[in-house]
């Protein structure tokens, strides 16, 4: 959870999460044993779960509602074998606060025509976000990390704002991520260089530095660089997760509901996975209706004019490349290729309704509108685009 002054509202936090979850499991044993003697579950080497789920014993072959294969945890297994040194390796790609990327460098230029290339449909011109997709940037990162203590508690206030410079206390999170997850339609193709690149390229839109260097355009990012980023928000999560007995830290941490503004129900020891807090804060709702952007948002496309081609047809092949061209532009990605005639023709074969209700409201991996916020009009006239190209 975030930290800051008590009279603040706290608030929970994946990436903290997701963290505690690897604290909670780095140094215990991964298989909590039964209830202690003071009926409280704990692992087999006796400490206590922290982790906040639930252990169901095996009972009838059953464990809570699952059916369980007793042979296999009993070392019954028919198949596999254990895997191989490089085989662990392969999967073993984690990079930690304390697990540096492995070698390779980008420049915030090269991360720039990388994220021109594969990245702005859908987190937007310069990180801004768009489409459902978030934003990587707002800013300078060192001047936003205040507003993390605003709370909205009228329309006209102004929010905390929560991107990666600001927000985040580990860049390592983002190198990972970018690795395992980027670009969402196909992942793990960016190689290592590509990924210093971008990360290079997000902390200059957020306006950092590295060891007191500025993230300019000339900048390169390396392991060694990397390993020197301090990000601004680094302090500002509790409890502690690092180091040796970042577990323990846990455990003493939220046994003591008065660090995190709660009265506990039930009693210290006894497991709770519901209604387990008094209330101990007044939550007023607040609504915001959103009539129009001041100032408003700007739909005109001054776009150089070809012999032959309309404003609007212009226009089409514009929103194309913007929002389609990432994953029907590339053979493999498992959607009609542009200009592939034969894909296109079994696609339109199903009906222009059912070619645009799929295109409008999304199928299987592509999101609703390939994550634009076009109106159905226009995009059902990318759609003509990407077909009338096809013939």
């Amino acid at each position: 959870m975030l930290k800051f002054d008590r009279k603040y509202i706290l608030a929970a936090s994946a990436a903290a999460a997701a963290a505690i979850f690897t604290a909670g499991c780095a140094g215990d044993s991964a298989a909590p044993a039964a209830k202690n003697a003071d009926n409280v579950l704990t692992y087999a080497n006796g400490k206590r779960v922290i982790d906040g789920g639930r252990y169901y014993a095996t009972v009838n072959d059953k464990r809570g509602p699952y059916y369980v294969n007793t042979n296999a945890e009993n070392g019954g297994y028919a198949y596999g074998r254990t895997p191989t040194e490089n085989e662990l390796n392969a999967w073993n790609t984690t990079v930690t606060p304390w697990r540096l990327p492995p070698e390779g460098e980008g420049t915030v230029e090269e991360g720039e025509a990388v994220y021109e290339a594969k990245c702005v449909m859908c987190h937007g011109d310069f990180g801004s976000g768009g489409g459902g997709y978030p934003a990587l940037s707002k800013g300078n990162a060192y001047d936003n990390v205040k507003t993390l203590k605003y709370q909205r508690t009228s329309p006209d206030h102004e929010g905390p704002i929560r991107v990666f410079g600001n927000y985040w206390p580990e860049a390592s999170t983002l190198w990972w991520y970018i690795m395992e997850g980027m670009p969402h339609p196909d992942t793990r193709t960016l190689t290592d260089d590509e990924v210093y690149s971008l990360v290079a390229y997000i902390m200059n839109l957020n306006e950092m530095e590295v060891d007191g260097v500025p993230v300019d355009e000339d900048f390169v990012m390396n392991q060694e660089t990397f390993a020197k980023i301090v990000m601004p928000n680094k302090d500002g999560f509790e409890p502690n997760i690092k180091g040796a007995k970042a577990t323990d830290d846990v455990r003493a941490y939220y046994a003591n509901p008065e660090n995190f503004g709660a009265q506990k129900i039930a009693a210290a020891d006894e497991r709770c996975m519901h209604d387990c807090q008094k209330p101990t804060a007044k939550v007023t709702q607040i609504t915001i209706e959103q009539k129009e952007f001041i100032p408003p948002l700007s739909e005109v496309r001054d776009l150089p004019q070809e012999e032959g081609v309309s404003p609007a047809e212009a226009e089409a092949k514009a929103n194309y490349e913007q929002n389609c061209a990432v994953c029907h532009g590339a053979a493999g990605m498992g959607a009609p290729v542009f200009g592939d005639k034969a894909a296109w023709a079994d696609v339109v074969g199903k009906g222009m309704d059912t070619v645009y209700a799929n295109a409008i409201n999304g199928i299987n991996a592509m999101p609703p509108k390939g994550g634009s916020d076009l109106s159905d009009e226009k995009f059902k006239a990318v759609v003509d685009y990407m077909i009338s190209q096809s013939k």
